[in-house]
């Protein structure tokens, strides 16, 4: 049984990756209902916590039915980031996630995210401070390092678990290399060989088929996996994952009446918790990742993402229902 402080998370858990406009709780719904095990909220910005900014407020809501769900933060000023977390911590969630591993410009560049990994003693320093200031157990999301000289993570894991930390999830990519090339996870293994490490370690970076995390699984010894990007769009990958693991053979793909389904959810859900125009604009990124390898699906596409009313959409998704069932009775 893999456990962060007191929450239970099975043998093996799938935790869905905290995404930047992707993670809202619409989309977590999704996953939830698809076997996620432990989801985090988008990253929220500690300045934008302690200025009382709407964006950043909006980014705390959770529901019951997420739990257990981590709200992650990021900052480059320890003191802020002290602040930032008791703010979080008020609102009980079951963990507070520290983000050392985005790699993007605005956030990398004003010295909070991935930039940190270039500066481990403040690194430290940040994640006491944060451990010191919520009764909540405090995990952290990181890479390897900041380039390919200072693949640090080894003595990251380390310094972080001896301040308080309750698990780590290393992507296995360095901050220069941002999303390119492939993650490279064995120096994430080298940490489970670490014997002075006994905190759990997930691993994340281009997990993308049940193969792929049993094969991981088994070579580098991790306590469970974080999936990201292949999430969008497609939320059965975690079910997909548990039935491969418990079974050794794969579920079949979603028809078009599930995706259907689930895409009419995550609709509805984004239009109750944004109000109806930011949450049918919102949806629009989301069309084509559902309908993604279905044929002659275009024309479709472009209706759904230049249509504002929420019944024209909903008869729409009807209507890709009925078109498409046809074309695969037909094959």
């Amino acid at each position: 049984m893999v456990k962060i402080g007191n929450i239970e998370l099975g043998d093996f858990p799938l935790l869905l990756a905290p995404m930047e406009d992707v993670s809202d709780p619409p989309f977590r719904a999704v996953c939830k209902e698809n076997g996620a095990d432990l989801m985090y909220t988008e990253f929220i910005s500690s300045e934008g916590l302690i200025r009382d900014a709407a964006k950043s407020r909006q980014k705390l809501d959770i529901f019951e039915y997420e739990r257990p769900i981590g709200i992650q933060l990021f900052g480059s000023d320890v003191e802020s980031m002290r602040q930032s977390a008791e703010i979080a911590s008020a609102v009980n969630p079951n963990l507070i996630d520290i983000n050392y591993g985005c790699p993007v410009k605005q956030v990398a560049c004003r010295g909070a995210g991935a930039a940190l990994l270039q500066d481990i003693p403040m690194m430290v320093k940040m994640t006491e401070a944060v451990v010191k200031a919520t009764h909540l157990p405090v995990t952290v999301k990181t890479r390897l390092g900041w380039d390919d000289n200072t693949k640090n993570i080894l003595e990251v894991a380390e310094r972080l678990q001896d301040v308080g930390i309750q698990a780590l999830t290393v992507h296995g990519r360095t901050r220069a290399q941002m999303y390119k090339g492939s993650a490279d996870w064995t120096l994430i293994g080298r940490i489970k060989e670490n014997p002075r490490v006994t905190i759990p370690i997930f691993g994340n970076g281009d997990i993308d088929s049940p193969e792929k995390v049993v094969e991981y699984k088994g070579k580098y010894g991790v306590d469970g996996v974080m999936i990201g990007r292949a999430s969008i769009g497609y939320p059965w990958i975690f079910n997909e994952i548990k039935h491969y693991m418990q079974h050794g053979t794969r579920l079949s793909q979603p028809d078009i009446a599930e995706r259907v389904r689930v895409t009419k959810n995550h609709l509805d859900f984004s239009i109750r918790w944004k109000g109806e125009r930011v949450g049918v604009l919102e949806m629009r990124r989301h069309y084509t990742n559902y309908f993604k390898g279905i044929p002659d699906f275009k024309p479709y596409r472009t209706r759904l993402v230049e249509t504002i009313k929420p019944a024209e959409l909903l008869a729409i998704l009807d209507e890709i229902t009925e078109t498409f069932s046809n074309k695969l009775m037909e094959v």
